[in-house]
C-alpha cells in the first residue's frame, strides 16, 4: 500500500520525513489500531516543498495551487512506478485530486474505491490534520473512528 498525503508540514519539512509531526501520530495511531503494519506500507506526499506563511515565530501550512500540485506530479508519478503498489490510500482532497483529477470530490467518495483511472486502485480519506482540527474532543473522537475504519477497509481490499 502507497499513502499519499497532501504536502510536508512544518515537523516534516524540518526533518526530512513525512508523517512526522501531530499528523503523523494521529495517522500512526490510527494504522496500529487498523491493524496496518508500518513496514508494509510506503508514505509520501503529493506536493514535494512544504508551502507556508510565517506568523510570528510559527510556520503554518498554506493551501498548494494547482500549479505546484502539476509541478510535483511527475515525481508522485515516479515513485508509484517504482513501488507498483496494490492500492493508493490518498490522504487529503489535495492527494485525491492530485491522483484523480480536480474534479474529485473527498466527502463524497471518502472510502470508496476507485479504480477506472489509474493502473493502480485509490481509495481516499481525510488527511490526519482535520482530526486535530476538529472542533471538541467528541468530534475529535467521531472522526478518528472513521479515519481508522478507513484504514481498516483499505487494509481489508488488501487481503482481498
Amino acid at each position: 500500500m502507497m499513502m499519499v498525503g497532501e504536502q510536508p508540514g512544518d515537523s516534516e519539512d524540518r526533518e526530512g520525513h513525512p508523517f512526522v509531526g501531530p499528523a503523523g501520530r494521529i495517522l500512526h495511531r490510527a494504522m496500529e489500531e487498523a491493524g496496518i503494519d508500518e513496514q508494509q506500507v510506503y508514505v509520501t506526499n503529493a506536493v514535494k516543498h512544504f508551502k507556508f506563511v510565517e506568523r510570528g515565530k510559527r510556520r503554518i501550512h498554506a493551501k498548494p495551487k494547482t500549479i505546484e500540485i502539476r509541478a510535483c506530479k511527475p515525481w508522485l508519478e515516479a515513485e508509484i512506478a517504482v513501488v507498483h503498489p496494490a492500492l493508493i490510500l490518498a490522504l487529503g482532497a489535495t492527494a485525491a485530486q492530485s491522483l484523480l483529477g480536480s474534479s474529485f470530490r473527498l466527502l463524497a467518495n471518502r472510502g470508496r474505491l476507485i479504480d477506472a483511472i489509474l493502473p493502480t486502485p485509490v481509495m481516499a480519506t481525510i488527511h490526519p490534520s482535520a482530526i486535530l482540527r476538529a472542533p471538541d474532543d467528541r468530534m475529535r473522537r467521531r472522526e478518528m473512528g472513521k479515519f481508522i475504519e478507513d484504514l481498516a477497509a483499505a487494509r481489508a481490499y488488501l487481503k482481498t
